[in-house]
């Protein structure tokens, strides 16, 4: 062989083994873009898209935004099958739309006194979805059923043989255990007889004329302006061939300091009255000589709003599912605030984790294909009840069993990169364990849930996917910032909660950053594609709730 041979064959075979090793690499990491985050949340949370309401023109614009965005980074619908076969961008989503309609007439006698409470000021009654058209209660009792809690399995009955027929009943918000931080319902950590939206259950399955939680800023989390306005804004429900299984026809919130003045009236001390409902020997408390009188319309509707969903083909494992979820939408145009806005813009919640979602589905869609597939369901009417999500668990586009695991993203929050990371509760699963291991190789630490009291594992759409048995946890950013410590993360986690959180202030202002929201999209997609790209089934642990459901379908996943 000539020397211009010799060197020509090497310099050949050199080229096949660099394309060969380049093949053998991992595929190169996603480029997570700080500034397209920040754009897409400029936009949904502008006052052009209204508050993202469901079935407004927010809703649309919004939905035509996140379609477009989806199209452009090569991303393929995922939503309802069409007649040819074809899927589109979307899920319909049947809601009933409530609204008070006209004034709200509310009187309390206690005694000889007559009080007429204020809708938004003692009281905030919701407009039920049970289908009726005029409520009308008069002179009905009123009775206080401490947390009222029924759970077998803790040998614990707040009710005894109390028949709630025709009665108005007091709720306490959260759980027995939560002033004392111990008990039988695990400490400070709310398990969902805590949560307001189980009472309210509750009240309906007794067959209650009304339920009323008594609102305390601690154990609700936050504090009386959230529910205050809740009376002029529309309520949806999914639809229900009995309303009045799920719902009571008075219900809503009052506040905590008009409830000790009408228990005082009644003889009764509150505070005492809280200590006893602590206690499973607790006994229903009928209020004497008091009553509860309101009256008002509510107009009733059938709409659709729409779920948007978009998908990522697998290879060898097509059938199976990694769901990503965030909710598009936000409370609207609403009460004014100080300053004379209407508009609750919802930068942070959840604008930005539309965004971060979008973020990751590119990233998914430009890199090499997955095994599994990846889905990315945004979904409607989080704010109104988790309604989004609990339509698609009760008729998923991909089967939930399945569907290996939901990582579901809410609220990241735009203070700047982060030491370490967590999650809404902290959940008995081996997914959590998966991303905990995936945040280390990042050079990030797991944080537990640092308010487990505020029961936020009910309170964002993966629980509508966990209730049913798919592995779900969703991201919460951290609060060990790079910059600034701990000291300053918890300032800024403090500081959105109280003048923030579902208020038209949620806006992207000039310190708005987003390279924390891309570091957190980094960690989300390293944990999906892990997902993607192996056999792994992430479970539920000995003695999780929801754990006999997921096993129940476990033939299917083999």
């Amino acid at each position: 062989m000539s020397e211009m041979n010799s060197r020509c064959s090497w310099v050949v075979v050199a080229a096949v083994c660099g394309l060969l090793s380049a093949c053998s690499r991992a595929p190169a990491e996603p480029v997570f873009d700080a500034d397209r985050i920040t754009a897409a949340v400029r936009v949904l949370a502008s006052d052009e898209f209204e508050g993202r309401a469901p079935v407004t023109a927010g809703e649309q614009k919004t939905v035509d935004f996140l379609v477009g965005q989806l199209q452009a980074a090569g991303v393929q619908p995922g939503g309802d099958l069409r007649a040819d076969g074809s899927r589109a961008w979307t899920q319909d989503v049947p809601l009933m739309r409530a609204v008070i309609d006209g004034d709200t007439k509310i009187e309390v006698r206690a005694g000889r006194d007559l009080l007429r409470w204020s809708q938004g000021e003692q009281i905030a009654i919701r407009p039920a979805q049970t289908g009726v058209a005029q409520v009308t209660l008069t002179n009905v009792p009123l009775v206080f059923v401490g947390y009222g809690v029924t759970a077998p399995e803790r040998q614990w009955d707040d009710f005894k043989d109390l028949d709630l027929a025709g009665k108005v009943a007091l709720f306490l918000v959260n759980d027995p255990d939560f002033e004392t931080g111990e008990g039988d319902f695990g400490g400070k950590a709310m398990t969902y007889y805590g949560r307001w939206t189980y009472k309210f259950e509750e009240a309906a399955r007794r067959g209650a004329a009304g339920a009323l939680v008594i609102h305390e800023t601690a154990p609700a989390s936050y504090g009386w302006n959230v529910v205050s306005g809740s009376g002029s804004e529309a309520a949806f429900d999914v639809l229900r061939a009995n309303p009045l299984e799920q719902h009571v026809p008075v219900q809503g919130w009052i506040q905590r300091d008009a409830v000790a003045d009408l228990f005082r009236r009644a003889g009764v001390d509150f505070e005492q009255a809280k200590v006893a409902a602590r206690s499973r020997d607790f006994t229903p408390v009928t209020l004497r000589n008091t009553s509860f009188s309101t009256d008002f319309a509510v107009k009733t509707e059938q709409v659709v709003s729409k779920n948007v969903l978009g998908v990522v083909p697998g290879t060898a494992h097509a059938d199976e599912w990694i769901l990503y979820t965030s909710h598009w939408d936000h409370l609207g145009v609403g009460e004014p605030d100080a300053a004379g806005d209407t508009i609750y813009n919802g930068a942070v919640d959840n604008a930005a984790g539309s965004a971060q979602m979008l973020e990751i589905a590119r990233a998914f869609a430009k890199a090499p294909r997955t095994q599994r597939s990846t889905v990315f369901l945004w979904v409607t009417a989080e704010e109104r009840g988790l309604l989004g999500s609990e339509y698609y668990g009760a008729n998923p586009v991909y089967p939930l069993a399945k569907t290996v695991a939901n990582l579901n993203t809410d609220a990241p929050k735009p203070a700047g990169p982060a030491r370490d990371f967590s999650t809404s509760g902290n959940a008995p699963l081996t997914l959590q364990d998966m991303l905990v291991e995936e945040g280390a190789k990042l050079g990030r630490t797991y944080q537990p849930d640092a308010h487990p009291e505020a029961g936020y594992f009910f309170r964002s759409d993966h629980f509508s996917l966990a209730k049913r048995g798919v592995p779900a946890i969703s991201f919460r950013s951290g609060e060990d910032l790079v910059e600034g410590g701990r000291e300053a993360g918890t300032v800024v986690e403090a500081e959105y909660r109280e003048k923030h959180y579902h208020q038209p202030s949620d806006q992207i202002g000039a310190d708005w950053r987003s390279d924390g929201i891309a570091d957190d999209a980094r960690l989300l997609y390293a944990l999906g594609r892990r997902l993607a790209q192996s056999r792994e089934w992430p479970e539920w642990k000995d003695g999780a709730e929801f754990k006999a459901i997921r096993d129940a379908s476990a033939a299917e996943r083999r």
